[in-house]
């Protein structure tokens, strides 16, 4: 440990040394850790001390609905005893159907379904898709269906998860939504998102995360012992993986998660944020990495589906910016991704998103990963994306419109609340 704050203090030298010299930080992009290095002890270095570790995952990362929604179909359509599936938006749209008739089929085969949709996420779905499925012996649900009597805090708090386990043996958890908005036709018109499929003890505690939603939205006191009845649906099998996981469910553990792993940075944090509202502590640990000389690089949305999200996040860029922080924004569509990848060998995605309604109200989950060869897939995706973005520049941003400016500022104002 030494020689690693040895390292640490090398490295903040350096940045002070190029920060007097105006060019600012600039990325080194060898090798941080030897290959020989066990998995563990990164997982260990990075996370919070209060994170449990997962050890022997198998992970794929899967880019957009046209590499999820295959591997998620098939993992349905294989399944032998169960199938959980929650999701913030399930759209009775073609993917929808596609989607709902897999469900349908296998419960039709004696496979126990259970699917749990936010009634917020999926308002604009027919009713009549969700009871059809029902008919078909699909135990799908809403999460706290719209209603003003409940108060304010009932409608805002919503279940954002995405999470789909099959049999015990196989999960799928990112930002994807069972929606037509991931599946586009051609090339640059769909939503940009990750997915992480997992084999290992991870799973295990994806369903449990399942279980624990279903019994507090429905006060399903049984379902605890339904659960021990069929041991076999969550007892995953062994997986020649080295994937060292942490599954969190906490929305404060998630964002404690990013600030440990940021402050510990030595060579790079790369951060895809579909909706980015940072508070102080993280905008704080974004700029003290870049001023001790790691490289920082901001993935965010071009053109948003929340148009005020995107004019909050941008009276950010000029802190960001200052402090020697590279922001890309995406053109080809929307992006929808909530990853991070820091030294290339730790990791997260998930549905959390750095901004307030994440923190304060949803329900979330994520997985923390440390593991360099994935670390290198989710930061070649990352690098990949930045090629295929406008990279913005301080003097260029600082010569937008008044009324840009104005309207930044008033957002601003509001962004515990957007």
């Amino acid at each position: 440990m030494r020689e690693l704050g040895a390292e640490r203090e090398r490295v903040g030298l350096g940045a002070e040394a190029l920060a007097e010299s105006g060019q600012g930080p600039v990325p080194e992009h060898g090798l941080v850790w030897s290959p020989s290095i066990p998995n563990r002890f990164l997982a260990r270095y990075y996370l919070p001390r209060s994170h449990s570790i997962l050890h022997g995952n198998s992970c794929q990362l899967l880019r957009d609905g046209v590499e999820a929604y295959p591997a998620m179909l098939e993992a349905i359509q294989r399944a032998r005893r169960s199938i959980r599936l929650e999701t913030y938006m399930f759209i009775s749209d073609a993917v929808g159907e596609l989607f709902g008739q897999a469900l349908a089929e296998a419960a039709e085969r004696g496979v126990h379904v259970k699917v749990l949709f936010d009634a917020v996420g999926s308002w604009t779905s027919r009713r009549g898709f969700f009871e059809a499925l029902r008919q078909r012996g699909v135990d799908i649900r809403p999460f706290k269906p719209f209603s003003l009597s409940r108060g304010l805090r009932h409608l805002m708090r919503r279940d954002h998860r995405k999470i789909l386990v099959v049999d015990g043996e196989v999960a799928f958890t990112g930002g994807v939504n069972i929606s037509a908005h991931w599946a586009p036709l051609g090339q640059g018109g769909g939503w940009r998102d990750d997915v992480l499929r997992i084999e290992g003890p991870a799973v295990h505690e994806l369903e449990r995360r399942f279980r624990a939603t279903w019994r507090m939205a429905f006060q399903d006191r049984f379902e605890r012992f339904r659960s021990r009845l069929h041991p076999s649906q969550w007892r995953a099998r062994k997986t020649p993986g080295k994937v060292c996981l942490s599954v969190l469910s906490s929305r404060r553990s998630i964002h404690r998660a990013y600030l440990n792993a940021i402050s510990r940075a030595r060579r790079s944090v790369l951060i895809a944020a579909a909706y980015f509202v940072p508070d102080r502590r993280m905008v704080a640990a974004l700029c003290e990495a870049a001023q001790r000389g790691v490289e920082v690089s901001l993935l965010l949305n071009g053109r948003s589906d929340h148009p005020l999200l995107e004019h909050a996040t941008r009276a950010f860029y000029e802190k960001l910016l200052g402090a020697g922080i590279r922001i890309f924004e995406w053109q080809r569509g929307v992006l929808h991704a909530k990853t991070a990848v820091v030294d290339g060998v730790w990791g997260t995605l998930g549905s959390f998103n750095l901004e307030r309604l994440s923190l304060a109200f949803n329900h979330e989950a994520n997985a923390v990963f440390a593991d360099p060869r994935l670390g290198k897939a989710l930061e070649d995706s990352f690098r990949n994306d930045c090629g295929n973005c406008r990279e913005v520049s301080l003097t260029e941003f600082r010569q937008r419109p008044l009324w840009q400016k104005v309207l930044e500022r008033v957002l601003y104002f509001f962004r515990k609340v957007l």
